[in-house]
């Protein structure tokens, strides 16, 4: 099991590696502009966003997880970091932007290694409406 989860860790980091290497060649220096207009597709991008818009709390059927509020994200064990992967897995790719802020908003920090997960299906699920 432990040796699953160094395994996990290692392609989780060589992913972020990769992307950050990608990008600093897309801009080969150039600092990147940012469009001035609206996309026009206002529902899609706030769908896909990891910052929070407004307060409003949504729940994915894990109420249990707010018994970890205000608890640091290197705290937990492993059996809780299971908790939180296992909610994160069963959650449909457009569901999962908004899980992250409904935590967030929830004073809940998630375990790194779930964070780390989080932010590469994130990426992924851009990338994929992106072609």
């Amino acid at each position: 099991m432990m040796l699953a989860l160094y395994i996990l860790a290692a392609i989780i980091l060589v992913g972020l590696v990769l992307k950050l290497t990608d990008r600093s060649a897309e801009n080969d220096g150039k600092p990147s502009e940012k469009p001035q207009e609206c996309c026009g597709q206002h529902a899609v991008c706030e769908r896909d966003s990891l910052i929070m818009t407004s307060d409003k709390i949504e729940y994915f059927d894990d109420e249990e997880l707010d018994t970890f509020r205000g608890r640091d994200a290197d705290e937990y064990t492993d059996s809780e970091t299971e908790q939180f992967r296992d909610v994160l897995l069963t959650l449909l790719p457009d569901d999962i932007a908004p899980w992250a802020r409904s935590i967030r908003l929830r004073g809940i920090s998630l375990p790194r290694v779930v964070e780390q997960e989080l932010l590469m299906m994130v990426a992924e699920n851009r990338a994929a409406k992106a072609q």
